[in-house]
């Protein structure tokens, strides 16, 4: 126990460290585009990127983080932060945009040379697709609660940490194909996010419902924990259970209902006058209207010239 509390408290004060460091970044870069008028960030934006940041902190340093070991509602509390609400919010602060801005021009050169190698660029392409995203998510989520990879989590710390940043990362993946937080237009159409949403609660469903009406303890290492909160071991599992249901469901019913009002809203008028499409020539007053006057009557329209020769005989 003395050697878990001590690598628990060092690992928060380096979290804490690198999360106070990514919102200095952040905010320095967003200050910096407060100047331009076309390319600046809104205010909610970086709330948003903030709110992210700071759930990421209530889930692996705050008091929290060591509750995890002694009730399993504690445990899928930083899951369901760590994976479903830090991860949207995070995307919509548009982070590439700030955090470009706050780091140093040597450091960004130095990335972007790395990135425009053939691999890097093949690896992204297939890590953006959305099918990758889904599978990346569902996996994380199954395979970390089977009892004896759970077991790990709990035992090493080194499997802790890896078990935590996976869960991040397969949020970060699972959000980017809904909220898409780079410039560039999707490949998919908005109605195929939502058979996305729906799919991705069926793995939260069935391991919630797993856990809630389970008649036994499915983590026997919580049955010697202490029942400090007045719940027992399987009511704490059902607990843990009845929270993730109700939480991913109100999540991406959200998130399904945000799509849903963009399809049904009326298009929005095109800004660039490059993209106003000219109507086709339905009829002869559309025809005459879309028609170069001096095409229709040169005679009329062409200057008048005065001969020289007709001025000297008068």
């Amino acid at each position: 126990m003395i050697s878990h509390i001590h690598h628990g408290a060092s690992e928060s004060f380096w979290i804490s460290s690198a999360l106070i460091f990514a919102f200095l970044v952040y905010l320095r870069g967003w200050l910096r585009l407060r100047c331009h008028e076309h390319d600046n960030v809104e205010g909610w934006r970086a709330t948003s990127f903030i709110l992210g940041l700071l759930f990421i902190w209530i889930a692996m340093a705050s008091p929290l983080a060591a509750l995890d070991h002694n009730i399993l509602t504690a445990h899928m509390l930083q899951h369901l932060l760590l994976m479903t609400l830090a991860p949207p919010l995070i995307l919509l602060g548009m982070p590439r945009k700030p955090l470009a801005h706050g780091l140093p021009q040597r450091f960004l050169q130095a990335i972007r040379s790395s990135l425009r190698s053939e691999p890097v660029l093949q690896f992204a392409s297939v890590v953006a697709h959305p099918a990758f995203c889904w599978f990346a998510a569902a996996s994380t989520l199954v395979v970390w609660h089977i009892p004896s990879v759970f077991m790990l989590g709990l035992q090493s710390q080194m499997w802790h940490e890896a078990e935590q940043a996976s869960f991040l990362v397969a949020g970060l993946l699972f959000w980017s194909p809904v909220i898409r937080p780079a410039a560039g237009p999707s490949k998919w159409p908005e109605a195929s996010m939502l058979l996305y949403l729906f799919l991705a609660t069926l793995p939260c469903d069935i391991l919630s419902g797993f856990l809630v009406f389970c008649d036994r303890v499915v983590y026997p290492v919580f049955l010697s924990s202490p029942r400090s909160y007045g719940l027992s071991a399987l009511e704490d599992q059902q607990c843990a259970g009845a929270l993730m249901w109700t939480c991913v469901t109100i999540v991406y019913l959200i998130a399904g209902a945000l799509f849903t009002a963009r399809l049904l809203s009326p298009q929005r008028s095109p800004q660039r006058s490059e993209d106003l499409a000219i109507p086709p020539f339905d009829s002869p007053r559309i025809a005459l209207r879309h028609t170069d006057p001096q095409e229709m009557y040169p005679q009329k329209m062409a200057p008048h010239r005065t001969d020289p020769h007709r001025m000297e005989a008068v």
